[in-house]
């Protein structure tokens, strides 16, 4: 197809940013759209990125932890996207960035974010992003007042923009050397909890994960994902995958534990069971309702570490849980919308917000 002239600028800081969008970012190039991608140095973001046929533009993360640090930070990147935007004259800015906000509102260009969080627990993202983009993507449980007249609400999760059966089919080829001799087994993740809305948040530190690889050996293998630092005696159950394979070890885990909030939902809508332990819960919508309206992932927060240890033992021992977790994944996919497609439409025809 002819290579129309617009162009979409999509800025990425995070791995899941990526995944969030790799769908939609394939069907515009199908479409003969110019894709670039800004993207940040976080976790494993340049290791899924490597290979794609697009302009990407790499940045070296230098983020302290002082809120000067931060404010440094967020300047030199809206010097950067701000030359880029001029060079590129994209038709849309989109992303999960106050950055790209700022840039539309001050180029005249159309900005989306993409948000799954609800406000008050991402205060300066919602106080100098939402307030300022033209559109904010967010599921329809997600919460962002006061800003709720500039949100594009949908019937679905980020993780369905990709994780969604139209676009993902598991394949246990690809983990075969997670299997040993048919074993089953376990992932455990850590997040690094340093974003700006992580400040005092805990999730599972050492003591915890020791004591839940000692409940989860028997049963099964261990195996550990972590954006953070591991110590010696947990780095030798680090998952030795291909990040690009990571979704498929997800799908045929028995069972996922972890401090990350987007981990939980790729397990809940992967119908994976899934357990979630951090200060975070009971105060984000979309898991929530994953919770307590689908039964497809459990919160437990920081004050109950032996619940932690009595849901992880109760989960184990059930040997129907794949089974009931797989049926409960089916009755949520039926409510739910094809997401990648919904913001492809809107990308596209940009009508359903009076800001574009």
């Amino acid at each position: 197809m002819k290579q129309k002239a617009d162009t979409f600028l999509f800025y990425l800081g995070h791995p899941a940013h990526y995944h969030n969008v790799s769908v939609v970012i394939k069907k515009l190039s199908e479409k003969g759209y110019r894709i670039v991608l800004v993207a940040r140095g976080k976790d494993v973001l340049f290791d899924l990125l490597e290979g794609l046929p697009y302009d990407i533009i790499y940045l070296k993360p230098k983020k302290g932890q002082s809120k000067w640090s931060l404010i440094k930070t967020v300047v030199k990147r809206e010097f950067i996207l701000y030359r880029l935007a001029l060079k590129y004259k994209p038709k849309m800015l989109i992303g999960t960035d106050i950055v790209i906000a700022h840039i539309g509102k001050l180029l005249g260009i159309p900005s989306v974010i993409l948000n799954e969080d609800d406000a008050k627990e991402v205060p300066f993202l919602a106080k100098f992003g939402f307030k300022y983009a033209s559109a904010v993507m967010s599921p329809n449980c997600c919460d962002i007042s006061p800003y709720n007249a500039k949100k594009v609400g949908y019937n679905g999760y980020h993780e369905l923009a990709y994780l969604h059966p139209n676009y993902f089919t598991p394949d246990k080829s690809k983990v075969k050397d997670l299997v040993k001799d048919g074993e089953k087994y376990f992932i455990l993740r850590f997040a690094e909890l340093t974003a700006h809305h992580d400040d005092g948040k805990k999730g599972i530190d050492r003591t915890i994960a020791k004591k839940l690889i000692h409940r989860l050996k028997p049963f099964g293998r261990v195996y550990i994902t972590s954006e953070r630092k591991l110590e010696p005696e947990l780095e030798s159950y680090r998952i030795k995958i291909n990040p690009k394979n990571m979704h498929h070890a997800l799908y045929f885990a028995e069972l996922y534990i972890g401090d990350s909030q987007t981990m939980a939902a790729e397990a809940a809508v992967l119908g994976t069971p899934s357990i979630r332990f951090n200060d975070f819960v009971g105060k984000l919508g979309y898991l929530e309702e994953l919770e307590h309206k689908y039964q497809l992932t459990v919160g437990i927060s920081t004050k109950e570490i032996d619940k932690l240890y009595a849901k992880t033992a109760e989960f184990v021992e059930n040997e129907l849980l794949t089974e009931l977790f797989k049926e409960r994944k089916i009755k949520m996919l039926s409510e739910c919308e094809d997401v990648a497609q919904f913001w492809m439409n809107y990308f596209i025809e940009n009508k359903k917000n009076k800001y574009l």
